[in-house]
């Protein structure tokens, strides 16, 4: 009788909390597309900030493009570090202490504050390396970000390749780099790339670094890595803190939900693929 009611409990619960999340979740999505939905037009989607002050009228498309230029360039320097380091704990790595000091620098990376990164973004990047205010000051630090993330899901998809293929592979006198390249990354790409895909969702819709390191309140279309851009998260920062339009704020929060879902549906999609 006690298993049954500690049963019905345990289940009463799950399933208690798992309506409340997903309510929760419905609940802010539905009010982001009921305030939002009525800015959203081609016009919105395709031009660019006008009126004044500047974001009254006019569209988000410098400011579209100038968040997916960082999240790629974000990637593209993340996934270039976290792969690397993941491979080397998983296939060369013997040291015990070694791997354990480079799991906690990953995890330290990992729990800096958003707003930390964008300072040293800032200071060292902006102003000691002379990159200034620019897209490659921005990539550079949510690829900081981002890449613990990285690491940890590569490192994870590694492992969980079947052993007695990568033994087989040293059996033959394969390489370790033919094996990881030839074997193991054919077995788990799918799943490396959707955590990269998920991964530049994280950064896309991070503020406060680039807040301090590439976005300002007006610029063109991305045109140089070493040119100041517009991205969402700070335009939307703008349009509210000016008090410049709270319609057109809204509008801009769904254009950045969507975006965000896109990337996860594309991410689940990759990371359900089977192996191989």
């Amino acid at each position: 009788m006690n298993s049954f009611f500690k049963n019905i409990m345990l289940g009463l619960w799950y399933f208690i909390s798992s309506f409340i999340v997903v309510s929760i979740i419905i609940f802010i999505f539905s009010y982001i597309f009921i305030k939002g939905y009525t800015s959203v037009n081609i016009g919105f989607i395709f031009d660019s900030p006008k009126g004044t002050p500047l974001g009254m009228e006019g569209g988000i498309l410098p400011a579209i493009l100038g968040s997916l230029c960082l999240m790629f360039l974000a990637c593209i320097n993340s996934a270039i570090l976290g792969i690397g380091t993941a491979v080397y704990l998983c296939l060369y790595c013997s040291n015990k202490r070694i791997e354990n000091f480079i799991h906690l620098m990953v995890s330290s990376i990992a729990g800096v504050p958003s707003i930390v990164l964008g300072l040293f973004g800032y200071s060292f990047l902006v102003y000691f390396c002379n990159f200034g205010v620019s897209l490659i000051s921005g990539g550079i630090t949510l690829g900081i970000m981002i890449f613990p993330y990285i690491e940890v899901l590569t490192e994870k998809s590694i492992r969980e390749v079947d052993k007695n293929l990568i033994l087989s592979s040293y059996a033959l006198g394969i390489d370790k780099s033919y094996t990881f390249i030839h074997i193991i990354l054919q077995q788990c790409k799918g799943e490396i790339i959707s955590g990269i895909i998920m991964s530049g969702g994280f950064a896309i819709g991070a503020a406060a670094p680039v807040m301090l390191t590439s976005a300002v309140v007006s610029a063109p279309n991305p045109d140089s890595l070493f040119s100041p851009i517009m991205a969402l998260p700070y335009h939307l920062y703008i349009l509210i803190s000016q008090g410049i339009s709270l319609e057109k704020a809204y509008g801009t929060a769904l254009i950045l939900v969507i975006m965000l879902v896109l990337l996860n549906l594309l991410a689940g999609f990759l990371g359900k693929r089977k192996r191989g």
